[in-house]
């Protein structure tokens, strides 16, 4: 499913002068869906700025809260960006797709939600699997991508202070402890062996590849290497016939980038 089918109208140009954040690439290149990004934003002030999500104290300690647009335009203070959830069941089952296949938007889903009264709402996690169509004239990528990225880290900060107020740091870093070690135990298989691979007729992510960011990764939680959230997040791996399954490398990378974020 593409990120249009979430998506009520797919016009460039029917919101002009809504934001300001985001500057247009030129007519005649691509850039993302104008439409999609702005109704995004506006799901993401209404979720960021929900009463039951702030802690007087809290804000006392670090000053006023920013503003989902102060965030994605890269202006907001250091204290906004923290850590993140913990990862969810990082299993063998190929099924369990979380990557660019199983990329997804929600801003419908969202109003939906509101709608029905579901409780659905806008997370850190559903930010990072957010996607746009491509238009002309659009919103520069770049700058949109960077914003999520952004956004993600600041509700991970909210998220963790919902966390940890309702059950303590001790145990917030106990569950992330132990998420680490799923993740090594799994990184730390032989080589070539690390995922479930595609049959020799269908193509994956290439071994050798993905290989390498394991032993970086291992390292970084074993020995304390140095490693950055943007390089996990930016990986890309070349395709192999007969390689790793995309969703579950998918899976599991995503996981890593939880508990970096937990940890730093």
């Amino acid at each position: 499913m593409s990120a249009t089918d979430f998506y009520p109208a797919n016009r460039v140009g029917d919101n002009e002068g809504m934001s300001t954040i985001f500057s247009r690439v030129d007519k005649k290149s691509l850039g993302y869906n104008v439409t999609q990004v702005d109704v995004f934003l506006a799901a993401a002030r209404r979720a960021y700025d929900q009463p039951d999500l702030h802690n007087d104290e809290l804000d006392a300690d670090s000053g006023a809260l920013e503003s989902v647009d102060e965030i994605a335009a890269g202006t907001e203070s250091e204290t906004t960006l923290q850590a993140t959830t913990l990862p969810a069941n990082m299993g063998d089952e190929p099924g369990a797709a979380n990557g660019a296949g199983a990329m997804y938007t929600l801003v419908v889903k969202q109003s939906e939600a509101d709608e029905t009264g579901t409780g659905m709402t806008l997370t850190a996690e559903r930010i990072r699997h957010t996607a746009f169509a491509m238009h002309k004239g659009g919103y520069s990528p770049d700058q949109v991508d960077a914003a999520l990225e952004r956004l993600e880290d600041a509700f991970a900060a909210r998220e963790r202070d919902q966390a940890t107020r309702a059950g303590g740091e001790q145990a917030w870093m106990a569950e992330a402890e132990g998420a680490v070690e799923v993740i090594v135990g799994r990184l730390s298989r032989p080589p070539g062996a690390r995922f479930a691979r595609t049959s020799v007729l269908a193509v994956g992510y290439k071994r050798v590849d993905v290989d390498r960011l394991a032993n970086k990764l291992v390292k970084y939680f074993r020995d304390g290497r140095e490693l950055t959230v943007a390089e996990v997040r930016t990986a890309v791996f070349r395709p192999e016939r007969g390689g790793y399954r995309e969703a579950q490398v998918d899976l599991v990378l995503d996981s890593v980038v939880d508990v970096m974020l937990a940890v730093r």
